[in-house]
């Protein structure tokens, strides 16, 4: 049985790499590639790899990246890897495939800022941000590459996301479809660094830091700058813990890194912030757009849900749609989406989306070629249930709010308590302690987080849980959620973490990965963050009255799940999701600004009684 086994092994990752060597064969028999430096209207020159096929029977629609990650390789003799992924599918219908270093990096000239600010009045040639520049790109394509058809595409994941957006803001009339993919759209609101105002520590220091994308770069060059920062240790919990509060980071990033310092100065979401808010700019879009995002994204979850939301209500015209799958940051862009961590989907969903939606929607408008009859305005799958919905509208017209009050003794009801006098759930949070975001040992930012057991979580004595009783029926979550907690603290500031959670039945029968017992699995459904000083005003922060019960609510993003018949559904709260979440010192000061004396433990109080009820607002689907 081991040799059969082996052979079957053998043979199928033989078959994968003989059909990744053809397809690689058949794109360097078929294309050219060539390298421009493309001049912008203020005189700065952006180094641009073009891919071109040989064929010359057609004309070919150009289809764009606009990327800070580099266009490598370099040269004209070497090609990007579009084989390994569904790239490929564009390489066989013959685009001409473009790749830009954006200004300020890598081989391209100027100076590179971070999410650059849209300019809805341009006055001069001086006057540019990345809308001008993916007008400039495009215009220069269809006016010097011979054999286009005249229409263009722009696409792009994660930061070239927030590029494919710039780029339908451009209003270049050859620009008919543009598809931003978990774009970048609000780095205080939901994306990347900020969820509600609470820094996201793990991902600014790593990327900002360790990773070096922020340090400046003296000229043009093709390897991008290094970081000289190093973490010492493989337990990223224990670094982040004995690194202690925010100033001694930013001592170890120096003031070599831009972006950083940008983040220490504005703790608020001040006018520094607004300006780079992409939804505040969503107007006048004239391409077809396909905004595309993970369920289970850990990066720019916020980013798809909004970017489309945006665009649905201030361009109601447009053709927009949306995508959103049961992935994390970009695994549509793999070769597999049948599992996230020990969740499995039941298909291959990449190449479901590949095949039906993704490339017949750039086909249709680049191409003039099939149908979008079929692609619905929103097509979301539904994660357990294992299953693609397409709707008219998102949230579904069907969609009505439903609420979970949280109860005494843990329990989880869809009526508030009766009690009148005051009833409430604590606990102590602790920084020097705080509640870890995954379990086991975490050496870098883990994807699988999303969907992970939260069983580890539940046993300690700093996070509340709150459950239902076995469902009787399926209940199908289809938008946002929302927390609405009254609350009161001992100290003058805290974040609430609140999360919701799928509670798999004991004797359920699947084994995840390497056996991983998935009887009472607490798979997370959405969780969130939200920094207390905020519940009034994320321009003016207020710090809270010890002792006194306020309100604290906020929105979370959007689901798409299906809580089946026989399951519970769980919440739990807690003060600290580290070290994804910086610690909240718990203390109202300037937490960029803090010191390791400022941490101070809180006593955290849940109400649940008949005047001061918490409650989870779920989007309740009917069916």
């Amino acid at each position: 049985m081991r040799q059969i086994l082996l052979f079957l092994l053998l043979t199928g990752c033989f078959n994968i790499v003989r059909a990744e060597n053809q397809d690689s064969t058949w794109i360097v028999d078929h294309y050219a590639k060539q390298e421009r430096f493309i001049t912008m209207r203020d005189g700065v020159k952006l180094f641009t790899s073009i891919y071109i096929p040989t064929d010359r029977t057609e004309k070919h629609p150009i289809l764009i990246t606009r990327t800070p990650y580099s266009c490598a390789p370099y040269g004209e003799n070497h090609f990007r890897k579009f084989w390994s992924n569904h790239y490929k599918e564009y390489c066989r219908e013959n685009y001409i495939l473009v790749i830009q270093d954006v200004r300020g990096k890598y081989m391209s000239e100027g100076e590179f800022i971070d999410v650059r600010p849209f300019n809805p009045t341009k006055k001069s040639n001086q006057d540019i941000d990345e809308a001008s520049d993916a007008y400039d790109t495009i215009d220069w394509l269809i006016k010097n590459m011979e054999g286009n058809n005249g229409r263009v595409g722009v696409f792009g994941t994660s930061y070239p996301g927030f590029y494919a957006t710039q780029a339908a803001l451009c209003r270049h009339p050859n620009l008919f479809a543009v598809s931003p993919q978990a774009p970048v759209t609000d780095w205080f609101m939901g994306d990347d660094w900020h969820h509600n105002g609470a820094l996201f520590l793990l991902d600014a220091f790593s990327f900002y830091g360790t990773g070096g994308f922020g340090i400046n770069r003296r000229q043009p060059d093709r390897n991008g700058a290094k970081s000289g920062i190093v973490i010492p240790v493989k337990d990223s919990y224990d670094f982040f813990l004995r690194t202690g509060a925010i100033p001694n980071f930013t001592k170890l990033t120096g003031d070599s890194i831009k972006f950083w310092n940008d983040l220490m100065s504005h703790p608020n979401y001040d006018d520094w912030w607004k300006k780079r808010s992409v939804p505040s700019v969503c107007f006048n879009i004239k391409p077809a757009v396909l905004v595309v995002g993970g369920l289970f994204d850990a990066e720019d979850c916020y980013g798809a849900w909004n970017t489309y939301k945006a665009i649905e209500k201030q361009c109601p015209a447009t053709d927009n749609r949306l995508v959103m799958g049961p992935w994390s940051h970009g695994q549509w862009n793999s070769t597999d989406g049948s599992h996230l961590g020990h969740i499995e989907f039941g298909s291959n969903t990449v190449a479901w989306y590949t095949e039906n939606i993704e490339k017949p929607f750039f086909d249709y408008y680049l191409k003039g070629k099939g149908s979008v009859d079929r692609i619905k305005e929103a097509t979301v799958f539904f994660s357990g249930e294992n299953k693609w919905e397409q709707f008219e509208q998102w949230p579904p017209a069907e969609v009505k709010e439903k609420s979970l009050y949280l109860g005494a003794d843990n329990k989880l009801c869809w009526e508030k308590s009766v009690t009148p006098q005051p009833q409430f759930s604590e606990y102590i949070s602790d920084p020097s302690k705080p509640v870890l975001h995954a379990d086991g040992i975490i050496t870098r930012k883990n994807p699988e987080y999303m969907t992970d057991d939260q069983r580890f979580a539940a046993r300690r004595t700093d996070v509340l849980v709150f459950e239902t009783e076995e469902l009787t029926g399926d209940i199908t979550l289809a938008g946002p959620l929302a927390a609405d907690l009254k609350v009161s603290i001992s100290t003058t500031d805290a974040d609430f973490v609140v999360k919701v959670i799928d509670v798999f039945p004991n004797d359920f029968k699947y084994k995840g990965k390497n056996g991983y017992v998935m009887g009472g699995y607490q798979m997370l459904v959405r969780g969130d963050v939200f920094r207390g000083r905020y519940r009034n005003s994320f321009e003016k922060p207020e710090p809270f009255i010890p002792g006194k019960i306020e309100e604290v609510k906020f929105e979370m993003p959007d689901v798409a799940h299906v809580f089946k018949k026989g399951h519970r559904i769980m919440v739990q709260i807690q003060s600290s999701w580290f070290p994804l979440v910086d610690r909240n010192p718990q203390t109202f000061t300037n937490i960029y600004e803090a010191n390791d004396s400022d941490f101070k433990k809180s006593t955290i109080r849940i109400y649940h009684d008949k005047t001061n009820f918490s409650k989870i607002i779920l989007p309740v689907l009917g069916r």
